[in-house]
C-alpha cells in the first residue's frame, strides 16, 4: 500500500465494500427465481449455472466463461477484472451474478446504482468451500434444491480422491505453479492461491510457498526451490511449452528440467475451484505420480 493511499480513501473503500455486500447478501437471501436475463461474471459461477440447467437464463456471460462450450454463443461482455458496466447493463440483465474480486470498483459502484440485482459470490481457494460456492450460485437463482445436489456430489468426489491421494506411495514431489514467462523471470503461484491449492490436493508440495498470491520468483528462488515438476495452463496466451520453460537459466539445473516434466492443463478446469475440481486434481495427482492413483 503506498503513501498516497489516504485514510479517506481506505474509509470510502470499506464504507463502498460494506454496502455492495450489504446488497449483495440481501439479493442472494431472497433469491431471485423468476430472472430471465442474468449476466454471468467468472467462469465457475456460469459452469455451475449450467450444470444447475439454468443456462437458458444467461443472457451475456465474461471472457472467463469458456466452459462448456455453449457458453461461447452467449454474448461476451469482457474480463471479469475490466468490465464495463455500458456493456453489462446494455445486456439489461434483472440479475448480476459474479464472482468476488470482479471490478473494478467503480464499475460495481455503477452497477449498484442501477438498482439491477447483484449478488458477489465468495470464491476462496479452498477444497471445502467448493460446495459452499455451489450453494451460493444455487440460492441466488433460486434452485437451492438442485444445488445441495450438486453440492453434496462434489464433496463426495473430493472426499473420495483425498483418501486415494493420501494412500501415494513415496516422498512427495514439489510442483512450481508457472503462470507466466516475462524477461526470464518467472510469474508463480505462491501460498494462498488456487494453483497452491490443486498442488497439495493433488498430492503436491507446493515449490513457491514464500511468496503470497501470482508475483515473480526470483531466479534464486527457482533454483532453490528445486521443482520436480513444473504445473502451467494449456489455453491462449499462457500456454507456455517444454521449450520456452526450461530454456529459463533459472531452470536449468532443476529436476524438472532434467525430465522435461512439465504439465499442462486448462485453466479453468485446474484453477475454477467448482464442480469439476475432482475430476482436475485427481487428473494432476495421475500425471504427478503416473500409475500411483487409481
Amino acid at each position: 500500500m503506498g503513501s498516497s493511499f489516504t485514510f479517506g480513501r481506505l474509509f470510502a473503500a470499506v464504507v463502498f465494500g460494506a454496502t455492495l455486500a450489504t446488497g449483495s447478501a440481501m439479493a442472494a437471501d431472497k433469491g431471485n427465481p423468476e430472472a430471465k436475463r442474468i449476466v454471468s461474471i467468472g467462469g465457475t459461477i456460469t459452469e455451475i449455472l449450467y450444470a444447475l440447467g439454468a443456462q437458458d437464463r444467461i443472457v451475456a456471460r465474461d471472457s472467463t466463461s469458456f466452459y462448456p462450450d455453449a457458453a461461447n454463443a452467449k454474448p461476451d461482455v469482457g474480463y471479469m477484472r475490466q468490465l464495463s458496466a455500458e456493456g453489462i447493463l446494455g445486456q439489461k440483465p434483472d440479475l448480476i451474478l459474479m464472482e468476488e474480486g470482479s471490478g473494478p470498483p467503480p464499475v460495481l459502484e455503477i452497477l449498484k446504482a442501477s438498482e439491477v440485482p447483484m449478488v458477489v459470490v465468495a470464491t476462496p481457494p479452498k477444497a471445502d468451500k467448493i460446495g459452499q460456492k455451489i450453494r451460493d450460485v444455487g440460492a441466488a437463482v433460486g434452485l437451492a434444491e438442485k444445488a445441495e445436489t450438486l453440492a453434496v456430489k462434489t464433496e463426495q468426489d473430493l472426499k473420495a480422491l483425498a483418501e486415494d491421494v493420501a494412500k501415494i506411495p513415496g516422498a512427495k514431489k514439489k510442483v512450481l505453479f508457472v503462470l507466466s514467462l516475462s524477461n526470464n523471470r518467472v510469474m508463480a503461484g505462491g501460498a494462498d492461491t488456487e494453483a497452491g491449492a490443486v498442488i497439495e490436493m493433488a498430492g503436491g508440495i507446493n515449490a513457491a510457498p514464500t511468496i503470497n498470491g501470482y508475483k515473480p520468483l526470483a531466479d534464486e528462488a527457482v533454483i532453490g526451490a528445486q521443482p520436480d515438476v513444473i504445473l502451467s495452463m494449456a489455453r491462449g496466451s499462457h500456454h507456455l511449452t517444454p521449450e520456452q520453460v526450461f530454456a529459463i537459466p533459472s531452470m536449468q539445473t532443476t529436476p524438472a528440467a532434467a525430465n522435461k516434466a512439465l504439465i499442462s492443463m486448462d485453466g479453468l478446469l485446474l484453477l475454477g475451484f467448482g464442480p469439476r475440481t475432482p475430476e482436475a486434481v485427481r487428473s494432476l495427482a495421475e500425471q504427478i505420480y503416473p500409475g500411483a492413483i487409481n
